[in-house]
Order: structure tokens, then sequence, then C-alpha cells
């Protein structure tokens, strides 16, 4: 079952060419909002969290503070509305899912960066 899952996955998902990205890294994410007949383009831009699933059913977290609020949202590598990702920064960190970011405020909440060629 899992083969033909994969299967189809890999013969009809078209695949989008999206940066490499992991936990730790601040992104941008252009996506496309419908409201009625109008489609405008907006961003998200935070710290990604987490990556989880693979294949088409892949999403990763995204989080931002809006003021004093964490903001959290969940996007799926394959929306139809993600038009795309930039990444801005390299964050070095041990773990693939940083959870303890969500209780870290101020000079804690920094994330080192990472240098790459």
């Amino acid at each position: 079952m899992e083969a033909l899952i994969k299967f189809v996955q890999d013969e009809f998902v078209t695949k989008k060419d999206f940066p490499e990205f992991a936990a730790g890294d601040t992104i941008t994410v252009y996506y496309e909002i419908r409201e009625g007949e109008k489609t405008r383009t907006q961003f998200f831009r935070g710290v990604v969290i987490q990556r989880r699933g693979s294949g088409s059913s892949e999403t990763f977290t995204i989080r931002k503070m809006s003021g004093t609020v964490g903001v959290e949202r969940i996007f799926p590598v394959n929306l139809p509305a993600l038009q795309r990702i930039e990444v801005n920064k390299r964050g070095k960190v041990r773990r693939a899912r940083i959870f303890y970011f969500r209780g870290l405020t101020g000079k804690k909440a920094r994330i080192k960066e990472r240098r790459f060629k």
C-alpha cells in the first residue's frame, strides 16, 4: 500500500522548486490570497520550527512575533497558493524540531547564524 502511495505521489504530484531550508532558518513565504474575485500576494516571515512528513504530504511550521504575541503558521509544501520561498538567514540549531523556541523571549530567542557557501 505504501509503495502505491509513493508511486502516485512521484508520478502525478508536481514538485515545485523551493530552496533547501531546515529548522532554525529564517524564511519568507510568499503566498496568494483570494478575497472574492480579487487575488493578492501576502508574505509570512519567521523562523522554521519544524519540517514534517515526506512527499506530497510534507509540511513546515513557521513562527514569528507579531508585537508581543507569537504567531505560528503551518504550510504544506505542495500548496498551490505558494508562490516562492526565500531563505533570509541560515540558523545553527542542534535539533530538527525546535519547540523549545516557543518559550524563549528577548535575547534568549536569538539563533546563531550558520555560515554557508
